[in-house]
């Protein structure tokens, strides 16, 4: 789903698209009167929605949050293996820290729950078989790499972490009903009002449009988590993020 054109459109352009659909169909769409009964049910139904949803929402800016801490941590950490690096002869150096790049190339392109494991598996089978004249500093390295492994273990857990198919589809019925009922609500054909109702239509859109932008990762927040690696391949682990 993260390749998909449409978790590529800014929710902005989203906004104004929804907005002059919803004129459009509230001006256009014949109003019903309806009865207490169906109106109690709009009220239960809307009710529902906005409380199933809320959590749902929160969670998702939460797994951002948290995956821009793991992130993070694993950028420090990567950083300070290179850093303690630097006293080791030269084509050693070289050699380690060409395949930390590796690593961090392959997780950037791939930012799924797999990305680098084989990087990341090379490198440690890479300390595993030393045998020169830096074993202890190796042997650092490799404890390093160990630890490391925290990280990405919350890493892969969070980036699983995504709204479930039946989740999705208790949210996608309760919210075809709430904008059923207030396209087809009567307001009396005040203009000022067929507005207010395209508002309101187009609020609630913009709700699951932000939740699947926050589930696949591809809203603003979540595209920043990336950019402490991005920054230690592109400085040369001079800076961190």
């Amino acid at each position: 789903m993260n390749n998909l054109l449409l978790t590529k459109i800014r929710l902005t352009t989203y906004f104004i698209l929804f907005l002059g659909l919803y004129t459009l169909l509230s001006l256009t769409i014949p109003s019903h009167k309806f009865d207490s009964a169906a109106l109690t049910l709009f009220s239960v139904n809307s009710f529902l929605y906005g409380f199933y949803i809320a959590p749902i929402l929160g969670s998702q800016k939460a797994r951002i949050e948290e995956l821009h801490k793991i992130v993070r941590s694993e950028a420090n950490a990567l950083f300070s293996m290179v850093i303690n690096l630097k006293k080791l002869p030269k084509e050693l150096r070289n050699n380690l820290q060409a395949m930390i790049t590796d690593y961090i190339r392959a997780k950037l392109k791939s930012k799924k729950q797999a990305g680098g494991e084989l990087q990341y598996e090379a490198l440690i089978s890479y300390c595993l078989e030393y045998t020169g004249n830096e074993q202890e500093s190796i042997d650092k390295l490799l404890d390093s790499l160990v630890s490391n492994q925290q990280n990405r273990t919350n890493l892969s857990m969070q980036l699983s972490n995504k709204v479930f198919s039946n989740e999705w589809l208790v949210m996608l019925i309760l919210f075809s009903i709430t904008l059923g009922f207030i396209l087809l609500l009567d307001i009396g054909g005040s203009v000022g009002l067929e507005l207010v109702r395209a508002l309101l239509c187009t609020g609630l859109t913009m709700l699951i449009i932000i939740l699947v932008k926050l589930s696949t990762l591809s809203h603003k927040k979540a595209r920043q988590v990336w950019d402490p690696l991005k920054k230690l391949v592109d400085t040369s682990f001079y800076r961190i993020d």
